[in-house]
Parts: C-alpha cells; structure tokens; sequence
C-alpha cells in the first residue's frame, strides 16, 4: 500500500451498520476537510490521464461530481453529469438498472456527448457496479465511446468492478475495500 493510499484511508471514517445493519459504509466527506488528501486524490487521476486520449468526463450523482470536477478542470475537458431520473432540465435518456430490491435509473442530458467522444466514467465508488453500467449505456446510447470507469473506491466483494469488466470496460481505482 502507497503512502498516498495509507493517508487516504487514515482520513477516511466507516461508518458500521449504516445505513442498514450490516453495511459498513465508506464515508468519504471527510476528505473534503483534509486538502491533503483531496489533492492527493486528485493529483492521482490527473497523472492517470493527462495523456489519455479520454475527452469528457461523465460523473455520477453525487459524491462523484465532487472529485470529478477538479480532474476535468486540469485536464481542461468537459465534466457531464449522469444523475438520477427526474433532476436534469432539458431533453434527456434514461437507464434503468436493478438493485438489490427493486430498480433506480438515471440519465443524461441527449447532448452531453456525442459521436466520437471517448468518456471516462467516474464514481466515488463500485460497489455492484450498476450505476456505473448503467452511464455507460448511456453513453454509447448517445455516441460515446467509454474507455474507463474509475472511482475512488471499489468494494470488490460486492463484484461491480468484475461485472464491468466483463462488459468491456476497464476499470481503476484508487483503493479497495474487502468485505461489505
């Protein structure tokens, strides 16, 4: 484990049996207080792809837009945003995706990528990797081409990282979590 990663997760709180017995929740506010951490995070992604030939970035609702925002700014490419059904204006698509009971889905707004746009996808964290797959129907259903899904996070007992690999698209995190 990396310095950098040894600082994040001593940052990081879990939160057990929240918000349901027998969850350990991955709270990340509080690298918002931490700019240490924040830039460390940040500067990660940064390195990982200045030289990628990635040219939006689409964000998922809502802890994701917070560290997704800075990496677009540096990168200097457009931040989209994949939010829950019902809170874009405007024209939109929509993906439903199952949960673990029932369904949720999200969207996007129809000109938030086009033909030929090459996005990363990016979470505050895979868990089951649902709304991750979903954005990524998304995204494709719109044009784009999705080259990576990252997040600060993958849980991969829940299997979301596996599940979207193995719908083609590769993914990178920054740490993982064993157990739930």
């Amino acid at each position: 484990m990396s310095y950098d990663e040894c600082y994040i997760k001593s940052v990081m709180r879990t939160i057990p049996d929240w918000p349901e017995p027998g969850i350990q929740f991955r709270d990340i506010t509080p690298l918002f207080k931490d700019p240490k951490a924040l830039r460390m995070i940040a500067d990660s992604f940064i390195q990982r792809y200045i030289d990628s030939e990635i040219t939006h970035i689409a964000s998922i609702d809502a802890r994701g837009f917070l560290i997704a925002s800075i990496v677009a700014y540096q990168l200097n490419i457009p931040l989209v945003l994949v939010r829950k059904k019902g809170k874009l204006p405007g024209e939109t698509v929509y993906e439903e995706y199952k949960l673990e009971y029932g369904t949720a889905s999200v969207e996007m707004q129809i000109d938030a990528v086009t033909d030929g746009d090459k996005v990363l996808v990016f979470d505050d964290l895979i868990a089951t990797g649902g709304t991750v797959l979903a954005a990524c129907s998304l995204i494709k259903q719109l044009g784009g081409e999705v080259i990576e899904a990252a997040a600060l996070i993958d849980l991969p007992d829940l299997q979301g990282s596996a599940r979207i690999q193995d719908a083609g698209v590769p993914v990178h995190a920054l740490m993982a979590y064993e157990g739930l």
